[in-house]
């Protein structure tokens, strides 16, 4: 039995620094390790032979400012997690290791009228049916992240009112989709995962405070404040598609009039070009006409930028981000968006904080939700369930 204070508390302590590190960053030259722990090199080279003689970390031969160095991650073999994201019109699933390595992924339309019992069939299906593709077995699976497109209650994990999936509300997707697949899950909605993905994968590397403006169907903010994402007391931080703009203006499906997303989201935009383009135009087919340079795509593009540039700089008021992400269907419309935005910015906000913000197109595209929910499961696995026995296992997939 370990005293704290005792040499082998404090050994135990050490694993589950270097282990941390490594899971949070995906991999580390030892050199950086130390760094980030405060360990003495000669520690560290210790831990990390223990770990890798255990099986919990791999190392690779790999360089660091022209120098040879040794590259530390988490084990292939140690277990798996899977990533669900559902948004209005898709599921996508994707399958990791615990080295941050994507092994499958797949994406399949969906009815938005589904029930959430239909639904989380079909996420039932795609992950046994990757899980089975790449050949692993089924109790190597240590969570499961979920991305939903509406309000979490952080407690309870019960889905919000939202009109996007209008069939789940009030439902507990966390609890159901862990009851189907016997193993944890963790829940978040998607704003929030696209920012977790592109901290960690994409755009928002190196970037401890961003804000990720994902508009789609409707507008949402992740926010990451010191490296966290920041979901407030009752997991409804980031509704900034609710800011208000125009008392007047269109009744909001919150109730509320003249919100940002209805000057934003696809479903008040769109009819704008309807009598150009028809009724089957989409977001990226709007896109695509103005990157060809259609003048009434273009302006429309614009005027969103310029709208989504007025939330920004609200934002940045309160929030003092370093930088903006911008993902979901508008992202590829590039500096068509962008540049409509930094002008708003520029003009709105406080002149310091406009000055130090950076905003950016999304790198993931529509993957960035995905990898995101991979994200949140390894963030949320402790460490100390890797060093016992190297991988918290779950049950075996019911048949």
């Amino acid at each position: 039995m370990e005293t704290p204070g005792s040499q082998s508390s404090l050994h135990r302590a050490n694993l589950e620094r270097v282990v941390r590190a490594v899971r949070t960053a995906g991999s580390l030259t030892q050199a950086e390790i130390a760094r980030t722990t405060g360990l003495s090199a000669a520690t560290v080279s210790n831990i990390v032979r223990e770990l890798k003689e255990g099986g919990t970390v791999e190392v690779t031969p790999t360089s660091s400012g022209g120098r040879r160095a040794r590259s530390v991650s988490l084990s292939g073999d140690a277990g798996v997690v899977v990533g669900v994201d559902f948004g209005h019109t898709h599921l996508r699933v994707a399958v990791g290791n615990l080295a941050q390595r994507v092994l499958a992924e797949d994406a399949e339309p969906l009815d938005v009228d589904a029930s959430a019992a239909q639904g989380l069939d079909r996420a039932e299906q795609l992950v046994r049916r990757l899980i089975d593709d790449v050949g692993i077995d089924p109790g190597k699976i240590i969570g499961v992240g979920l991305g939903v497109p509406g309000p979490i209650d952080v407690e309870s994990g019960t889905l919000g009112s939202t009109a996007i999936l209008p069939g789940w509300a009030g439902t507990n997707p966390r609890d159901e989709l862990a009851a189907r697949l016997s193993v944890p899950v963790h829940v978040d909605n998607d704003a929030n995962l696209g920012a977790l993905g592109e901290l960690v994968w994409g755009a928002g590397r190196g970037a401890a405070d961003l804000a990720y403006i994902k508009v789609a169907s409707g507008v949402g903010a992740g926010l990451v404040i010191n490296g966290q994402i920041y979901r407030g007391p009752g997991g409804t931080a980031g509704e900034i598609g609710h800011i208000t703009l125009d008392e007047s203006g269109p009744v909001c499906r919150c109730g509320n009039r003249g919100c940002l997303e209805t000057f934003t989201a696809a479903r008040y935009v769109l009819p704008l070009l309807h009598s150009a383009h028809g009724t089957d135009l989409t977001v990226a087919r709007m896109v695509q006409l103005a990157r060809e340079g259609d003048p009434g795509c273009r302006r429309v593009i614009s005027d969103v930028g310029r709208h989504i540039g007025s939330g920004v700089a609200n934002l940045c008021n309160l929030l003092n981000p370093r930088r903006v992400v911008l993902g979901g269907d508008l992202a590829p419309a590039g500096e068509l968006v962008l540049a409509p935005i930094r002008e708003s910015v520029s003009r709105y906000a406080i002149p310091s904080a406009a000055r130090q913000l950076e905003v950016v197109p999304g790198a993931l595209g529509g993957r960035a939700e995905v990898l995101g929910a991979l994200a949140l499961v390894l963030s949320e696995m402790g460490d100390s369930t890797l060093l016992d026995g190297h991988a918290p296992v779950g049950a075996p997939l019911p048949a």
